[in-house]
């Protein structure tokens, strides 16, 4: 995906969030982060817009912390996010392309990486307001969906901050059943494994290999899975993040648990 697509799901994200959250009211309970009312939300999401828009307009080229929270609540609250989010898409729409500022993860370009990344973050936590608010959760692309899982995998994950780890080696697959993989890759497959299908059937494969490390992940079936997750991209994205169950696990179980209790982010 490209920056132009990843700011336009920027905007439809934060507008999505913002409206549940007004609907949900700012005491409501998160289910997806237990931790938090909706206004927690607003707060963290509206500062890391806020955050992330100050890098590239400042042209900040190194790390600083986000801002203080605001004292804010109700309406007001969801009128300071809707003003953070709207700086945010501005400022990502009218950078220069090369703009050089700070950035924590392989990309093509700073620009490149904080589209990306503040789509996947104002997408995350949408999800979030919309379980607040209860009700259907309004749909993901596929495509970015799988986007998504790459940032997740071999970007977030591939850190040192990475605390899903396992003491004896172990192979998870991670299968997303509905998105065909241009390069047909696929990999050997082992009989104490889940089968493994050929990518070109329709399906998008990573294979993450879990150490006393960070985990590492390779596109295609590298390796024998020792226990894999899969389902539509859609679901199975949100699940990577632990806003929804695992459409599917196969294999040993145990390390779709270990994932769900070692896999939260620490973004910097």
């Amino acid at each position: 995906m490209d920056i132009f697509r990843h700011i336009q799901v920027v905007e439809r994200e934060g507008e999505l969030l913002a409206r549940a959250a007004a609907e949900a009211g700012s005491d409501a309970k998160v289910p997806t982060c237990p931790d938090w009312q909706v206004r927690d939300l607003l707060q963290h999401t509206g500062m890391v817009h806020r955050w992330a828009a100050a890098f590239i307009r400042e042209r900040r080229t190194a790390y600083r912390l986000g801002g203080e929270l605001p004292d804010l609540d109700g309406d007001a609250l969801v009128e300071w996010f809707r003003e953070g989010h709207a700086a945010l898409v501005d400022t990502l729409r009218s950078a220069p392309p090369d703009v050089q500022c700070w950035a924590f993860l392989p990309a093509p370009s700073p620009l490149a990486f904080w589209a990306r990344r503040q789509a996947n973050e104002t997408t995350i936590h949408r999800v979030d307001a919309e379980s607040a608010r209860g009700g259907q959760l309004s749909a993901i692309d596929a495509e970015f969906a799988v986007d998504g899982i790459e940032e997740l995998l071999l970007g977030l994950h591939a850190r040192k901050k990475s605390r899903v780890r396992s003491a004896a080696p172990r192979v998870l697959r991670v299968r997303a059943t509905d998105v065909p993989d241009a390069s047909g890759a696929s990999g050997p497959s082992g009989p104490s494994g889940p089968s493994d299908a050929p990518d070109s059937s329709g399906e998008r494969i990573w294979t993450v290999r879990l150490s006393d490390g960070p985990p590492v992940t390779e596109r295609g079936a590298t390796a024998a899975a020792d226990g894999e997750v899969s389902g539509p991209a859609a679901r199975l994205y949100p699940a990577l993040w632990n806003r929804l169950p695992f459409p599917q696990v196969t294999g040993d179980h145990t390390l779709a648990e270990l994932w769900r209790e070692k896999s939260a982010i620490v973004m910097s």
